[in-house]
């Protein structure tokens, strides 16, 4: 029989669909065979091209034979050039277009997924995130910073060269002030961070576990709100995703790694999209807040009930999701 649960993070409820729950192999995207092109002339992210994106903003290393670049975004949802400046007409509230949008390119290789980067190369990727994320804070009208990937066709992307996105807003999201209110709540009544009893729960019953080390663990939450929706949560509690230290970035490679190869070999490369949840390192109640990865398989898409109720129907069994992908040998 079908259940509810409520994902005490989001604060939204999801109906777990039994009687309509696929198999977690039933899930398998309909790949189509790939060429394996490593360049592409016409790519601008592909390397020889560099003049064809804005002035570089990071390169790593700082050679002609880069790994990882950080440039403007050619299409920029945001500006810095636009003027600061926030109007309230009766209830027409708005801000300036003021804010940062870069462009992560991941790899040289044209078509070098993340799944099939090295260990090494994923590790240099999330120093280039905390590079970019702190940069970013340090101009005072930047709000929040959210860092993100699309992959995949159904995700949103637009180019397959793999590279993620950085944008600084003036304003903080409404799903982080959610969370946020939420922690609040949960600490005021236990003195307890949301994020770190949750963890704990999970560690305890260990049905939804993917993946645990020392510093991190993989797993899919009690109420996930769509098929194969994981959460990586670092262990030591931390708000703002500026305080990892190398040794953790590390072995957050590691788990991005892991769970994107699982995904890949037993999903057959679905699109996806993953999101970095953190704090700013501003922030003034640091102990309420928890940063984590989230990524999100898109194996199903939103419909009427959803759009018309905002709750969510998963048709995948988290339990059984998770058992699937922690047998995936990668």
């Amino acid at each position: 029989m079908s259940e509810l649960r409520l994902n005490v993070i989001t604060r939204e409820w999801v109906v777990i669909a039994t009687e309509r729950a696929l198999r977690p192999d039933q899930f398998k995207h309909e790949s189509s065979a790939q060429v394996p092109i490593i360049f592409d002339q016409a790519c601008p992210f592909c390397p020889g091209n560099e003049e064809h994106t804005p002035g570089e903003l990071l390169r790593f290393p700082a050679s002609r034979d880069w790994q990882v670049r950080v440039v403007p975004n050619k299409f920029s949802a945001l500006s810095k050039q636009t003027e600061q400046n926030h109007n309230h007409e009766g209830l027409h509230h708005s801000v300036s277009g003021y804010g940062l949008h870069e462009v992560v390119i991941e790899s040289e290789m044209h078509n070098h997924f993340l799944a099939e980067q090295s260990l090494s190369a994923i590790s240099n990727l999330l120093q280039t995130f905390k590079t970019r994320f702190i940069a970013m804070y340090e101009d005072p009208a930047i709000a929040h910073v959210t860092i993100f990937k699309n992959h995949g066709e159904d995700a949103g992307t637009s180019l397959i060269h793999p590279h993620s996105q950085i944008i600084g807003t003036p304003i903080t999201p409404i799903q982080i002030r959610d969370r946020l209110d939420a922690g609040k709540r949960y600490f005021e009544d236990t003195g307890k961070c949301l994020m770190c009893a949750t963890l704990a729960d999970e560690l305890a019953e260990q049905s939804r576990i993917i993946f645990d080390t020392t510093h991190f663990t993989t797993f899919i939450p009690f109420a996930a709100l769509s098929p194969f929706h994981t959460w990586i949560f670092p262990k030591r509690h931390s708000a703002c995703f500026a305080d990892i230290s190398d040794d953790e970035i590390t072995e957050l490679a590691l788990h991005l790694k892991t769970i994107l190869s699982k995904l890949y070999s037993g999903l057959n490369n679905p699109s996806y999209n993953f999101v970095l949840r953190s704090e700013s390192p501003r922030a003034s109640e640091p102990e309420c807040f928890h940063w984590y990865i989230s990524i999100v398989p898109r194996l199903s898409r939103p419909a009427g009930f959803e759009l018309g109720s905002g709750m969510y129907i998963n048709t995948s069994i988290p339990e059984d999701s998770a058992a699937f992908l922690r047998n995936i040998i990668v």
